[in-house]
């Protein structure tokens, strides 16, 4: 005889048993180290890790605690600039005149304050005033004209270059601006932006300190607020954004002034750091400032990057060109270690980026 089992109906009321939950590449939690991959400072940072065991081995002296503070202060003054960089990148733009415009404000500074016998703070707060015009200048420009960021600062850029030498020359008859180490104020603006303290016996410089202060700032303002989250739409796709209330206009405008304000701060750090200005210096520094963003994982396209990955980007700069010195290498091979930490930069970018988000 055969025995047939019956299974209870289920009591009134009761849902039934849940069938095994199904999800798709959409849904699918993806594992933590993908998860970790896909942010775009970790391959920088695993390459600035890279580099520096490499320079620890192939030059001793790099291991010294001086050595390691020169390189900060080398990296310090590129990240700062850097970061504005960066994150006008994010925001899907890009600025050539950055590196001219940091000598811009320094001979802003310095010849006015010097010319007209004024205390140096008339002459940083007419010079921030002149930076930040030239920022929200070619933000102006792009929003109303539609044009593209290369054209609008390659403009900037070849204007800037010829008024800072055409305009020093005819004030000073010199390539390069008045000594102002004995006017009034000097001493108090140095202390701000020039200024250095010890620690444990080593020199360290304080634009190194403001580095990684404005780091924290630009990684609360991506991750935390409003502004961060329409500097990724903008980035990603204008249209879209305006369509759902993100101020295009406003945040893109933003972003160059930010740009201007990193270009006044770097400018007053070289001006009181060295006393006097050279109306020709600045020219390539743009392409350093974008390189490090880069290479800190920020795109071309925009909507994608961090405020993190350019300060290891910057460190790699700076370790580099103070690397091959240590090492007592020929230094014209400082471009070529860009060149291949550039590229290979991006190419890890793009890897990392295609394995995370592949299903």
């Amino acid at each position: 005889m055969t025995r047939v089992t019956q299974q209870a109906a289920p009591a009134a009321g009761t849902p039934p048993a849940p069938g095994p939950r199904r999800t798709d590449g959409r849904t699918a939690r993806r594992p933590q180290a993908l998860r970790l991959l896909a942010r775009p400072e970790v391959g920088v940072f695993l390459g600035a890790a890279a580099v520096l065991v490499f320079f620890l081995v192939a030059a001793p002296s790099v291991r010294q605690g001086g050595s390691m503070a020169t390189i900060l202060y080398q990296s310090s003054t590129i990240g700062i600039m850097a970061l504005p960089v960066a994150l006008l990148m994010i925001g899907g733009e890009f600025d050539l005149s950055a590196g001219v415009a940091v000598v811009t404000s320094a001979l802003t500074a310095s010849m006015l304050s010097y010319q007209l016998t004024l205390n140096v703070w008339t002459g940083v707060v007419v010079a921030l005033a002149v930076s930040l015009g030239i920022g929200a200048f070619n933000g102006w420009l792009l929003v109303r004209t539609g044009l593209p960021s290369f054209l609008v600062t390659l403009g900037s850029f070849l204007i800037l270059q010829g008024v800072n030498l055409a305009v020093t020359a005819l004030v000073t008859h010199n390539v390069a601006t008045d000594d102002i180490s004995a006017m009034d104020g000097f001493d108090q603006a140095k202390a701000v932006f020039a200024s250095s303290f010890d620690v444990g016996g080593v020199r360290v410089q304080s634009t190194v300190v403001w580095w990684l202060v404005f780091a924290a700032l630009a990684t609360w303002v991506l991750l935390r607020t409003k502004y961060g989250n329409w500097v990724f739409a903008v980035g990603g796709d204008q249209d879209s954004a305006r369509a759902v209330g993100v101020r295009v206009t406003f945040t893109k405008v933003s972003l160059f002034v930010l740009v201007g304000f990193g270009a006044w701060f770097v400018g007053m750090h070289q001006l009181f750091s060295f006393n006097t200005v050279q109306s020709g210096e600045g020219v390539g520094q743009e392409l350093i400032y974008i390189a490090a963003a880069v290479i800190g994982g920020c795109l071309l396209t925009g909507g994608h990057g961090s405020a993190i990955g350019p300060v290891f980007g910057a460190f790699m700069f700076g370790l580099v060109n103070q690397g091959i010195v240590y090492a007592g290498w020929n230094a014209d091979w400082f471009k070529a270690f860009l060149g291949v930490m550039l590229l290979g930069a991006v190419l890890i970018n793009l890897w990392v980026r295609r394995t995370a988000t592949r299903r």
